[in-house]
């Protein structure tokens, strides 16, 4: 009888012995991979210590040719020089930067040769750098051995001589290491270098040498990695005794490595005359040898618990494979019980078709709801027939044919008297119980549908009046652009109402409202197809008509003001009429760009303001007021930029006294700005104020002059005395900024200016017009101590009785009285009325536009007390501006 047990084993043997069978191959495995790398990574380490010290050898034996080369390039002055000075020498040796290279050169020196009684005696009278090498100078080699033989040997081959290391003189007394070697050239009288022993001998004037400290020199030559990795010692053994020049103990090499790793060099190096024998003894490397094998037999260790883990699990799976295939068929029936509860309770639509006639087969609770078929099976539908949308039966059939998966489609759903809805339809082909179906899925989207066409509508049309907002206008002007051509006009309309700031200020802003939306219902009704209308902001509209002639547009556009002109708005038993101006530009080439056809029309409609209001305005290039327009429009660009890349200036103008003043000490000037165009040049104020002014930059230029001028407040003067009194000149527009005076408090107090060395000048004319602001901004900074000055008086409205309503501390007349003061008589009343007034109220009295001395002496006698113009002072920068 077969007794096999269905709980463990394979082929008849028993798990356990496929288990420790796995683990001894594996392991066997293992041993023999981690010998093979542990030789590889010995051999590598030792072809690696090779080269290390290969390029420790050739390291040190180049230095000392660099060394070589050094003293080469000084004896060749000496050939080509018959005496060389001090101060010569000094000079050759800084040019050459020597320590630079060599940072342990100790000296270069020079020891001419004198005949004594005694015999030859060469005697050290050259050294440079002096520093530190003073005990050199008076050094008679003949009193070392050592450097006498070298200085033989080098005389009698014209080739460097090296003497042995001996304590150098100039490190007597000094920490440090303190030997030396010197590199010893003879020094020939001037001419061709001698070429035979007996001419060297005769022509020989002196010895040059060059001193090094030994450690350091070498120290420098070695490779960062021998140094770290090696014990390293060089020594001189020229003479039979070994001499050592350099030691360094390597803690890798000495203490960690083991000493069947360990690796030994040893080469001897020749040069001028001397022999220095390289030993490095050590094992370089970061240990691989040991660490890597130790990783690849842990690893290899793992790999094999992991095989014997493997067969354990294989010799057991047909026993648990009987286990898992009883749970799963249990397990997916209790799922599919589940999936078809879930199923019934999902909002989302869920069909099942067959494949092969499209057929439904089942529908879950929300399909069967919202479909209305109760039995689907019995309803004899396809599921194409659910759908209103072209295409869909030859997608299905595709489906069905292996195709690929229809996902996320947007299919409108066939309704019977309701309303229509939409649904997102995934469709993908399963196999159930052996035959291919289509399971469809399907998401209402009706809601989300709706709400993106509502905020379609909403993002490209005004709430208030319900046209087309600007965006949408734009977009349309842009595909009329690109179809416009001669025979196929554009027009386009920019519509500002005249009124309607009137109805706002009066009615309040809902009767402004109502009347822009029946102002927009009135134009709508006048349009035809193909012409397109549009709120653009605030009571601008825009209009587009396409397809026309210069007359035609122009007739439209008149009769589309008069129909404003005509409409009468009634508001709350109020009867208001109102107009508009109308700027229109007609497009006759594709390629322009809807914001330069945009910026003529709003140009043209400006112009139409300027030239009476309620009227249609063509924008033409040759138009002087206009083009004047468009070069104020290109000027606010400009002045943009210009305040970005920081290309305004300051300059300042003098005020000189007329009259014995006691203010004290200082200077009393106007600060004018100024700008530099993109060239560098300078621009006239006339060019650039007025635009300012008009497209309100004014503000923003009047603050930084104020910031600019407080932060280098006492180096505006080029002579450095302190400041009495500075003027700034404000605007309209920020006399009329109620967050000004803070603006300036917060600056006072930012950078220290006292607030009685400040004032500001502000316009006869701006303060009129404003006021009541005016003067609420002018008490509020005269409370902290700020002056102010009524400048161009009498250019515009004057009158005497404002000068007792405004508090103000200085009065400027306006220089066109000062211009002709000395011919014209009236100009002269004007002037001393004007100064008798002003000292009645106790104003200081300036005068402008003073370009005479004679209009200054007649100033002088009328009592004026100060004069500002080019006879006082001309305008120039100011000393600094941060």
């Amino acid at each position: 009888m077969d007794r096999r047990r269905d709980d463990g084993g394979f082929l008849g043997q028993p798990a356990w012995l496929w288990t420790v069978g796995a683990l001894v191959l594996g392991m066997a495995m293992t041993a023999f991979t981690t010998q093979v790398h542990h030789a590889a990574l010995v051999q590598a380490e030792r072809a690696q210590s090779e080269r290390v010290a290969e390029r420790s050898f050739d390291a040190v034996q180049s230095q000392l040719a660099n060394c070589g080369l050094l003293a080469r390039s000084v004896q060749a002055l000496f050939l080509a020089s018959r005496d060389v000075t001090a101060e010569e020498f000094d000079t050759i040796y800084a040019n050459l930067h020597p320590q630079e290279l060599f940072p342990s050169l100790q000296a270069i020196g020079v020891a001419h040769r004198e005949l004594r009684a005694d015999g030859e005696h060469f005697i050290t009278d050259l050294v440079a750098p002096r520093a530190g090498n003073d005990r050199l100078h008076g050094l008679d080699i003949t009193s070392q051995p050592a450097n006498l033989r070298a200085l033989i040997y080098s005389r009698d081959t014209d080739q460097p001589a090296m003497s042995g290391a001996f304590e150098l003189i100039q490190r007597a007394g000094l920490p440090g290491p303190k030997d030396g070697v010197i590199i010893r050239l003879p020094v020939f009288s001037p001419g061709a270098p001698p070429t035979s022993p007996a001419e060297r001998v005769t022509r020989l004037t002196g010895s040059l040498a060059v001193s090094f400290q030994v450690s350091t020199l070498i120290e420098r030559a070695l490779p960062k990695e021998a140094r770290e990795d090696f014990d390293i010692r060089i020594t001189d053994v020229t003479d039979g005794v070994p001499h050592s020049l350099f030691a360094s103990d390597a803690a890798k090499a000495s203490v960690v490595a083991p000493k069947a790793l360990s690796y030994r060099y040893q080469r001897d190096i020749r040069y001028g005359g001397r022999t220095w024998r390289m030993q490095l003894v050590g094992a370089p490397g970061k240990m691989q040898s040991v660490s890597l094998p130790a990783m690849t037999f842990a690893t290899g260790t793992l790999a094999s618990l992991l095989m014997a883990s493997l067969a354990w699990s294989l010799a057991n799976t047909r026993a648990r494979a009987f286990r898992l295939a009883k749970d799963l068929s249990a397990q997916y029936r209790d799922s599919e019980a589940r999936f078809r509860a879930l199923n019934e309770l999902l909002p989302t639509l869920v069909l099942l078709a067959r494949a092969e006639d499209g057929s439904l087969a089942y529908a879950n609770h929300a399909a069967r709801e919202r479909l209305l078929i109760p039995d689907p099976e019995q309803s004899g539908k396809t599921l194409v027939e659910l759908f209103e949308d072209d295409g869909l039966e030859e997608q299905f059939e595709d489906i069905a044919k292996g195709g690929w998966a229809m996902i996320n489609r947007s299919v409108r759903v066939r309704s019977s008297g309701r309303r229509a809805y939409w649904m997102t339809l995934s469709v993908s082909l399963i196999s159930l119980e052996g035959k291919p179906h289509l399971l469809a899925v399907a998401n209402d989207i009706t809601e989300l549908r709706e709400l993106n066409e509502l905020l379609g509508y909403q993002a490209s049309h005004d709430a208030l009046t319900g046209l087309p907002n600007r965006r949408d206008f734009v977009r349309r002007l842009d595909a009329a652009i690109a179809t416009a051509d001669e025979s196929r006009q554009v027009a386009m309309f920019y519509l500002d109402l005249d009124q309607f700031k009137i109805v706002n200020d009066t009615s309040g802003h809902a009767a402004g409202d109502q009347l822009l939306a029946q102002l927009a219902n009135l134009l709508s009704s006048h349009l035809i197809q193909g012409e397109v209308i549009a709120r653009l902001g605030g009571d601008e509209f825009g209009i587009l008509i396409e397809r026309t002639t210069p007359s035609e547009a122009l007739a439209f556009g008149e009769r589309m003001r008069r129909e404003i002109e005509e409409f009468q708005f009634t508001w709350q038993e109020r009867l208001y009429t109102i107009s508009a101006s109308i700027g229109m530009v007609m497009i006759g080439e594709p390629g322009r760009h809807q914001r330069e056809v945009y910026s003529q029309a709003d140009t043209a409609c400006y112009m139409a303001k300027e030239r009476g209001r309620n009227r249609v305005q063509l924008y033409s290039e040759n138009d002087q007021e206009i083009v004047r327009r468009r070069s104020e429009l290109q000027w606010a660009s400009r002045l943009r930029q210009a305040l970005s890349e920081g290309r305004f200036i300051l300059y300042f103008q003098e005020l000189g006294p007329l009259q014995a003043q006691g203010e004290g000490q200082g200077v009393h000037f106007e600060l004018l700005i100024r700008l530099r165009d993109e060239k560098g040049g300078m621009v006239p104020p006339g060019d650039f104020i007025p635009a300012a002014e008009r497209y309100g930059l004014m503000p923003q230029l009047d603050r930084w002059v104020v910031e600019t001028a407080f932060a280098n407040f006492n180096h505006l003067h080029p002579s450095g005395q302190p400041v009495r009194l500075c003027a700034i000149n404000l605007s309209a527009l920020t006399i009329e900024d109620d967050t000004f005076p803070s603006f300036v408090i917060e600056k006072l107090q930012a950078y220290g200016v006292p607030a009685d060395r400040v004032c500001f000048e502000i316009t006869e004319t701006a303060a009129v017009a404003s006021m009541t602001r005016v003067i609420a901004m002018m008490n509020r900074l005269r409370e902290i101590g700020c002056h102010f000055s009524l400048d161009d008086f009498g250019a515009g409205m004057a009158s005497f009785g404002y000068l007792k309503n405004f508090p103000i501390d200085y009065i400027k007349i306006d220089g066109s009285f000062i211009r002709n003061i000395e011919t014209d008589a009236v100009s002269l009343s004007i002037v001393r009325a004007v100064t008798d007034i002003g000292h009645q109220l106790g104003l200081v009295v300036v005068a402008e536009w003073v370009a005479d001395e004679r209009a200054r002496d007649i100033l002088r006698e009328l009592g004026v007390d100060y004069a500002q113009g080019f006879l006082i002072h001309k305008p120039q920068p100011v000393s600094r501006q941060d």
